[in-house]
């Protein structure tokens, strides 16, 4: 089964805590698809009315928020050990291109990578503990955490929703386009932010 109809098989209150649960994980720093299950949440709360779409966006924003914090609490005590550590459990994430691409961001960028990376996939999983590690000042990093927390989990869901709403007889045939989307989504980010990985990677190894 795909997401969707996975979805619909558990109820209401277990999708709330699914989504914020998964998208808190992936802000952690933990690499889990969390934008393919907001999608798919939104849209099957379009075509059932026991999601409520508020809610769903709400529980989406939380686990957005809280996961970022998180993963700054640790990235802040674990330092660059940390990201060595990351690195040998998920080398595809966190090898040393990822990283040192994520970093020229965050010092070119500022808070503004934090609140940009939310909807790019792999910065996404970086922020938080990267923000920690490069010892971001606290305020910035909660402001641009929770303006693109609600942005990104609230706006995703508030698309997501009025289109299955406005489609519903469309979508109902064809609910795996949207799901097609996202990945294309985030698959299209990936491949950009590898491609400047391996740009960055001799240049890291120079040094």
């Amino acid at each position: 089964m795909h997401v969707q109809e996975w979805l619909e098989t558990v109820p209401a209150v277990a999708v709330y805590a699914l989504v914020g649960v998964v998208i808190g994980l992936e802000s952690l720093g933990i690499p889990l698809p969390g934008e393919i299950i907001l999608v798919s949440s939104a849209l099957l709360a379009s075509q059932h009315g026991d999601i409520d779409p508020v809610v769903l966006g709400a529980s989406a924003t939380a686990g957005a928020i809280i996961g970022d914090s998180i993963g700054y609490a640790i990235g802040r005590k674990g330092g660059r050990p940390l990201l060595a550590w990351l690195g040998k459990k998920f080398p595809k994430h966190f090898s040393e291109g990822h990283i040192a691409t994520a970093e020229r961001s965050f010092e070119k960028w500022g808070m503004w990578a934090v609140f940009f990376g939310r909807f790019v996939a792999l910065l996404r999983i970086f922020a938080g503990p990267l923000a920690g590690v490069l010892r971001m000042p606290y305020w910035k990093f909660l402001t641009a955490n929770i303006l693109g927390g609600i942005l990104w989990a609230g706006g995703t869901t508030a698309v997501i929703y009025y289109v299955g709403i406005v489609a519903e007889s469309w979508l109902k045939r064809f609910s795996w386009l949207g799901l097609v989307a996202a990945v294309l989504v985030g698959l299209t980010s990936m491949l950009v932010l590898k491609r400047k990985a391996k740009k960055a990677a001799p240049a890291v190894a120079a040094e």
